[in-house]
């Protein structure tokens, strides 16, 4: 398993272990020898013993199908429930660890793309969508693509004219959002069966976590300008995404 995925993986174990301590502390508050406490403290340890024990096994499911690099169906939402659940508490861990949440946000993405991967769909150009964000849009283009992309004028001054050119080579649908609300209103609106999304680590993560039981690929963008301002995106990797999609890994 690659150290980048590793980082996500090890801080779903400590978060995880971190969730189990609570048991002993919980058994704390209730250290009154009378029969109501220790009922009110056995419902509670089967409670929080099966729902450790399920996210347990969700952990291990996603470390399994990202070695056997094959999906286990009747795991797969378990593990994506773990793994949703269980995000929030290792950026905070990673925090106190002095792992940069950036980082973190890009080993939980390579997790969620090697699961994707394992999937191994198979699916028709038409069916899947690229989905932009606007900041890859040369900021002095005076023309709007947000709500027709068919507006670049092919210019060369970003990668919408390479990115329209790819959706076309594999017909793909391929859409520009300005903001999450907007991108799920796009997907909801054409309904596809897979997405290849394009953006930071922090809309991805959350896009990511949005999606539901839709397969999400995410491909970061570069921002050699900082954020949200002339941004760009590897053209190869955003193809390759797209034959994995396409022809199922």
């Amino acid at each position: 398993m690659e150290s980048k995925k590793r980082i996500y993986i090890g801080l779903l174990l400590i978060s995880l272990a971190a969730l189990i301590i609570l048991i002993p502390v919980i058994g704390l508050l209730f250290r009154q020898n009378t029969q109501l406490s220790k009922v009110i403290l056995a419902i509670l340890a089967v409670i929080l013993g099966g729902f450790f024990l399920l996210l347990g096994l969700g952990i291990l499911a996603i470390v399994i199908m990202i070695i056997r690099s094959k999906t286990i169906p009747s795991l797969d939402n378990i593990a994506k429930l773990a793994s949703e659940l269980l995000f929030p508490l290792t950026l905070v861990i990673g925090k106190v660890l002095g792992i940069k949440a950036e980082k973190i946000r890009s080993s939980y993405i390579a997790v969620n793309n090697n699961l994707v991967k394992s999937k191994h769909i198979a699916l028709n150009g038409e069916q899947v969508m690229i989905l932009l964000p606007h900041c890859l849009q040369n900021t002095e283009c005076p023309h709007k693509i947000t709500m027709d992309i068919n507006n670049c004028k092919h210019c060369g001054k970003c990668c919408i004219s390479d990115l329209v050119e790819l959706s076309e080579k594999y017909s793909a649908m391929i859409k520009v959002a300005t903001g999450g609300t907007l991108a799920r209103k796009l997907i909801k609106e054409k309904r596809p069966a897979g997405v290849i999304a394009v953006a930071c680590e922090r809309d991805l993560s959350l896009g990511i976590q949005d999606s539901g039981s839709l397969p999400v690929y995410g491909v970061l963008n570069c921002r050699p300008n900082g954020p949200c301002c002339n941004t760009s995106v590897d053209i190869e990797k955003v193809e390759q995404a797209l034959i994995m999609m396409c022809k199922g890994g």
